[in-house]
């Protein structure tokens, strides 16, 4: 690991600290050239994993499209950053349980719908409109109508 200041080499770990339910570490380093100390994090990445779309094409996962498209849907919506890193975790956790190289774009829109429905129910609904892509407002509101009836219960 290079140092930020200095750009050397030589870095040091001084404590190591797993965050995100143990998907994830936090190192704190301290450099042995010029002494500046700073935080790394190391997540678990997924690899060679495709995705088969609707139409048949294969295109290989991609973390940030994952993250743009719940960012958008959260979008001023209040949540902590280590909140939303758990969310990400969970469901590349769900991804990895399938235990597979090829995954539907289907299957994995139902996970995400189905994480964030329990993280946010505002973003869950704006995913869902466009996940759904629902023919009519009687659909959406539908669908309104049965989050907010299972919140009552």
């Amino acid at each position: 690991m290079h140092c930020p200041i200095c750009l050397k080499k030589d870095t040091k770990v001084l404590d190591s600290r797993i965050i995100a339910d143990g998907y994830a570490v936090r190192r704190r380093r301290e450099c042995q050239h010029c002494s500046f100390r700073f935080s790394t994090y190391e997540e678990m990445e997924i690899l060679n994993l495709s995705i088969v779309k609707r139409d048949g094409r294969r295109e290989s996962y991609d973390r940030e499209k994952l993250e743009r498209g719940i960012k958008q849907a959260l979008q001023k919506r209040v949540y902590t950053h280590d909140g939303y890193r758990k969310l990400i975790n969970k469901i590349e956790r769900d991804l990895q349980k399938k235990k597979t190289g090829e995954i539907t774009s289907a299957q994995l829109g139902d996970i995400v719908i189905r994480h964030l429905k329990k993280f946010d129910k505002v973003a869950y609904i704006r995913f869902a409109s466009v996940y759904y892509s629902f023919p009519d407002i009687d659909s959406f509101q539908k669908e309104v109508k049965s989050l907010t009836d299972r919140r009552k219960k």
